[in-house]
């Protein structure tokens, strides 16, 4: 009943039906942190509602422990304290009868008198007692603000029992630590604990949320007048005003501003600026475009300090593997190389094109390299060939990708160990509470060269982790679709890096003859120039069911996915299909299909344990996702398992995540397992660094708003064996048409040229 508006209840004990009348009720009102099994007192009055009959209009309530036999022995086993289930409740309170929440609290280790129960059961018990005692009373003042019960406990597990305080002393700290909480809920808490409307903490929060909010959205920086502009609508406040509010910010260090971009200036990096390879330009090579400042008006740049200085660490990193790189070439130009790669050749038997000699080439002569094309234009093949001749010369190399499953494929590809960026780096707890990587240039990675795979997926702060790891001398070779949709975080350097011109880069563009026997390769291509698709060919493997009813759409996706796609592939419909949408929300969106696919794949039944999350259940053998990085558990957002075991009693859940070193089972406590979604139907975005033999997209005009050219790319390209798309012609239209024109704002490729890098405005 947590968090309802209305729920019907048993009145007990003293009230107006009479002592100790035992009566159904139905009462309206807000109950934030009740559960069955607890006992209530409440403040109201008594209405007659027109259809449902008499009703108690609740005003206020309050929890009470149970002095009964039966509230101590339903209290206790409603879930609510971990470690008690109803069997364990049952033989309590036949030992302690009423004396039991006095024996928990205040003697626990008498808990031991009761068969199965030792010293160290015991303590747990009476902590869990404790524990949802204050929790009850964090949860009454949090949810008295409007916040509901899952982000309550949520706020508990990061702040403990001083949560109360340290929301009442800062409201506005939860908009910046609190997943999912943003900055109208803060400032609603704010303003009800007495924060004035132009007190210069709001004024502060709002400047910080907007760069915040900002960097959620892919920027790194925000033009200054934006900055001001978007602040001033969000507090209602005037620009001037805030005007003097962010110069303290920028004075006190909590943000950092640069001056407007100069090229070659008074603002111009006095170093020497690096001059493009020689095979920047060749064939193969694609310097990109020289970019301008970034787009908005107001030429300074705000930035939050952790994402500056992740951007210019970056950018000096970056230049200083490119510049201290010595050339394995020696006098004779490029012979030896050459050689080497013929050598590889005539061993291996891949047999490369011009193109992709040339790239093999750039990628052992140079200290920073880039590999970008689409599918089927031979970047496995470069792969192996790079590799083998890093082997013949002897050198030690690290493979890595941002997710396990690119991991996985990475080491399926080539034959080699392959990690996540998180466990190169070795990632760990700190001297205080956070966690940090290990790896960084005090104790760089251990290696001569480091490949990194699906680029495309690594945003700026990680990229500056990366980099920090590799010492000079250590090439870099960066892998990836830079025409996928760009990563999650803040920034896109695998854009930016091509797009500065200063390493050298390998766009490749031909298809080979294998490739383009599939119309998945070749509708990928066509995707990218906007052209018309090649479907439903009775011997092909990329179909569209046009549908134009939601509710339809949905049906069928459920339909394909359960039966008809399995066995076309001959596959297993829950680990070879995967259903991807472009949104969260609607009819065709990832949570009700995920509804409906659950209910076919993996229904309830007797004995099987479920655990319910809110609005939906836990089974076991439920697909699950991970929502973010857990870095206790050595999980990371979008890793992907199978539940493997639920315990009903305790709530705590049991998960399987494949790795590339080798599954690994996870467990997670009841208050933990909100990190946890469905995942019979993800995002396209979460699907980034995965393949899957079979996708389904539906595609509707619901999805307008996502209808991009880039997301229907990175749909598509998710797929192996089969593409069916399900929804409208038109929503296929407008995916096709549909190009963003939002770039993301960053000045990483400017400090890659050495334009104004490092000149601050203050």
């Amino acid at each position: 009943a947590v968090g309802q508006d209305s729920f019907e209840l048993r009145a007990v004990g003293q009230n107006s039906f009479g002592p100790h009348a035992s009566v159904p009720v139905t009462v309206v009102g807000r109950f934030p942190t009740v559960s069955v099994g607890e006992q209530l007192r409440l403040w109201g009055r008594w209405v007659q509602h027109p259809q449902y009959g008499r009703q108690f209009e609740m005003a206020d309530f309050a929890v009470v422990a149970p002095s009964t036999l039966e509230g101590i022995r339903r209290y206790l086993g409603s879930g609510l304290i971990r470690g008690i289930g109803p069997a364990l409740a049952e033989r309590l309170v036949r030992k302690f009868g009423v004396d039991t929440l006095h024996v928990i609290t205040e003697t626990p280790e008498r808990l031991q008198e009761v068969e199965g129960i030792g010293p160290r059961r015991a303590e747990a018990i009476a902590e869990g007692v404790r524990r949802q005692q204050a929790i009850q009373q964090v949860m009454v003042f949090l949810q008295g603000h409007g916040i509901s019960t899952a982000y309550a406990a949520r706020i508990y597990r990061i702040y403990g029992d001083d949560a109360v305080a340290k929301v009442r002393a800062n409201p506005y700290r939860l908009a910046t630590e609190i997943p999912g909480i943003g900055f109208k809920t803060a400032d609603k808490i704010a303003r009800s604990v007495g924060v004035d409307k132009d007190a210069p903490v709001r004024l502060a929060a709002g400047l910080e949320f907007v760069l915040q909010d900002a960097a959620s959205r892919g920027h790194v920086c925000v033009p200054r007048d934006e900055l001001l502009k978007h602040a001033a609508e969000i507090l209602e406040a005037a620009e001037a005003e805030l005007d003097g509010v962010l110069d303290n910010l920028l004075a006190e260090k909590r943000l950092v501003a640069e001056a407007p971009l100069s090229v070659g200036g008074a603002d111009a990096d006095p170093g020497p600026s690096p001059s493009p390879s020689p095979h920047a330009g060749a064939g193969s090579a694609d310097p990109g475009p020289s970019p301008g400042p970034p787009p908005g008006p107001g030429g300074e740049l705000i930035y939050l300090p952790w994402l500056h200085r992740a951007e210019a660490g970056l950018a000096a990193g970056l230049r200083r593997l490119h510049e201290q790189f010595l050339p394995l070439r020696v006098v004779g130009g490029d012979v030896l190389t050459k050689r080497l790669i013929e050598q590889k050749e005539r061993e291996t038997g891949l047999r490369l094109s011009d193109e992709q000699r040339r790239a093999v080439m750039a990628a052992l002569e140079h200290g920073v390299f880039v590999l970008t094309g689409g599918p089927g234009t031979g970047k496995t093949t470069i792969l192996r060939m790079v590799l083998a001749c890093l082997e013949e010369m002897g050198q030690k190399v690290e493979l890595a990708c941002p997710t396990g499953r690119a991991a996985q494929r990475l080491r399926e590809a080539t034959g080699k160990p392959a990690r996540t960026i998180h466990r190169l780096l070795e990632f760990g707890k700190g001297d205080g509470e956070g966690f940090h990587f290990q790896r960084d240039e005090k104790r760089p990675l251990e290696a001569d060269a480091v490949i990194i795979d699906e680029a495309s997926m690594i945003d700026v702060p990680l990229a500056h982790h990366l980099v920090r790891a590799i010492a000079p001398g250590t090439r870099l070779i960066l892998v990836g679709d830079v025409d996928q949709l760009p990563p999650v975080g803040p920034g896109y350097p695998l854009r930016d890096i091509i797009d500065s011109g200063v390493v050298p880069v390998a766009r490749l563009t031909r298809i080979f003859r294998q490739a383009q026997q599939s119309l998945i390769v070749s509708n990928a291509h066509r995707i990218l120039q906007g052209g018309e698709l090649a479907l439903n060919r009775s011997d092909g493997d990329f179909f569209l069911i046009e549908k134009e009813d939601p509710e339809e759409v949905a049906e069928t996706v459920r339909e394909l996915a359960v039966r008809r796609v399995p066995g076309f592939i001959k596959g297993d419909p829950v680990e070879d299909v995967q259903v991807l949408s472009p949104m969260r929300r609607t009819v065709t969106g990832v949570d009700y299909l995920n509804e409906v696919l659950q209910a076919s794949l993996n229904p309830p039944s007797e004995g099987k344990p479920e655990l319910r999350m809110g609005g939906w259940r836990l089974r076991v053998g439920d697909k699950v996702m991970q929502t973010r990085n857990n870095y206790d558990k050595a999980v990371f957002n979008g890793d992907v398992g199978r539940v493997e075991d639920i315990d009903e009693e305790t709530g705590e859940v049991w998960v399987r995540f494949p790795q590339p070193e080798g599954p690994e089972l996870v467990r997670y406590e009841a208050a933990e397992a909100d990190e946890l979604t469905l995942a019979y139907c993800i995002t396209v975005h979460k699907s980034q660094g995965s393949e899957y033999p079979a996708v389904i997209l539906p595609l509707t005009t619901q999805h307008y708003m996502m209808l991009q050219r880039n997301l229907l790319y990175t749909a598509v390209t998710r797929a192996k064996r089969l593409v069916v798309i399900v929804g409208s012609r038109r929503a296929l239209l407008m995916a096709l048409d549909g190009v963003s024109d939002e770039p993301r704002l960053s000045r990483l490729a400017q400090r890659l040229q050495g334009i104004g890098v490092g000149e601050m405005a203050r």
